[in-house]
């Protein structure tokens, strides 16, 4: 019998980002030692009170079924962040806890798309943003973040793109894979667009708490009640705590988006894992000392690696102001070194020096590579030195 599948997966792109890890952990299993610049989450383990906390919940039995929306102590928790950290007051009618911030943004698109509805994607963006939208049975719409302007997109660049089919923009504060946050004042101008054409605004801002220098955090939600009532929060414990594989994220925002959402999941997931929940609760209500300890280490090493990525011949990096990227343009590098573009240029640094990380392609930007100080310092100065000889045995 021929297998036929749904035309809807057929057109999907593979994770870049998953890609690579795989690759060079099938290296590593042939005995290479490849330093793994590609993941997407914090080196540390997760802070052992949540660890507690979860085999606590255990033992005493809470292993069953949770609401499809999550847990009512937990929806209390993640109130109690967002008042905290941002001044925004959520009924718990008004969040859902999602199998990580993924799967938010999976089922928000789910219940907010009909088939051709556009949704605006600034460049660079998340690899799984377009693909989603795809999912869904909308468009992708992409719009430039150039980097002259630190790769953020302008309010006149938003409304070229704005149709009548336009539903809503992402905007992921700070960017992954940028590092790149928005300003108050950039935010409420992009803001101003979005009320004035009616467009709702996702707000992915899982990479909040690892910010640097002098940088804030804004989100956009907390501007103008206005704003707040056309945004929807994404979030989760995935980045702040290092909780990646526990997948615990939430959506916060308009009711009926957030009960659409809850129905869906009811039908797909059931409810995120029950452990995972109360884990989650403990991350929250918690000592935050593990949240800063973590963001202090990648601080050092981005003040650290940071001159010596830009001393590698053909590179040009601008200095992240958040998360736990580097993305650098290659493209000098990548032709000195005979390549036909930085695609090429990733695949020899990874079977030639033993490096990986990730081609902006998978991002929406060819000419640029993501490089991931979620590692070691210690790695990381080893990684920076094989890719500098590298361009050098080539030249």
């Amino acid at each position: 019998m021929e297998i036929k599948l749904a035309s809807r997966v057929g057109a999907l792109t593979p994770s870049s980002t998953l890609a690579i890890t795989a690759k060079a952990k099938e290296l590593k299993a042939q005995g290479r030692d490849v330093i793994g610049l590609g993941a997407g989450e914090p080196d540390f383990n997760t802070p052992q009170h949540i660890i507690d906390a979860a085999v606590k919940s255990m033992n005493e039995g809470f292993t069953k079924y949770t609401p499809s929306g999550g847990l009512p102590e937990l929806k209390k928790e993640i109130a109690l962040k967002l008042k905290k950290d941002q001044g925004l007051e959520y009924k718990q009618n008004e969040i859902i806890v999602t199998n990580g911030a993924k799967h938010g943004l999976y089922t928000l698109f789910q219940v907010l798309l009909n088939d051709g509805d556009e949704v605006i994607i600034p460049i660079p963006y998340w690899v799984s943003y377009p693909e989603q939208v795809k999912l869904a049975g909308g468009n992708p719409v992409y719009v430039e973040g150039l980097e002259q302007n630190n790769f953020k997109i302008t309010p006149d660049q938003l409304k070229e793109k704005i149709s009548g089919k336009t539903r809503a923009i992402i905007i992921n504060s700070p960017s992954n894979p940028t590092g790149m946050v928005y300003t108050r004042d950039e935010l409420k101008e992009l803001g101003d667009v979005c009320l004035e054409k009616g467009i709702l605004i996702i707000s992915d801002e899982i990479y909040e708490k690892l910010i640097y220098g002098n940088t804030e955090h804004i989100s956009i939600a907390e501007i103008s009640e206005e704003l707040k009532k056309q945004t929807i929060i994404i979030n989760g414990v995935s980045k702040s705590h290092s909780m990646t594989g526990w997948r615990i994220g939430y959506a916060a925002g308009n009711s009926k988006i957030i009960n659409a959402m809850t129905d869906l999941a009811s039908h797909s997931t059931s409810n995120p894992t029950t452990p995972a929940q109360y884990a989650s609760i403990a991350a929250y209500s918690g000592d935050q000392e593990a949240v800063e300890t973590m963001r202090s280490a990648f601080e050092d090493r981005l003040e650290i690696i940071y001159g010596k990525l830009n001393g590698i011949p053909g590179f040009k990096c601008l200095k992240p102001q958040g998360a736990f990227y580097f993305f650098p343009n290659a493209k000098e590098a990548a032709v000195s070194c005979d390549c036909k573009n930085v695609d090429e240029f990733a695949e020899l640094l990874l079977t030639e020096a033993n490096v990986a990380v990730v081609p902006g392609s998978g991002f929406g930007a060819p000419d640029y590579l993501r490089m991931s100080y979620a590692t070691s310092l210690d790695q990381l100065e080893e990684a920076i030195s094989r890719i500098h000889q590298f361009v050098k045995s080539r030249n």
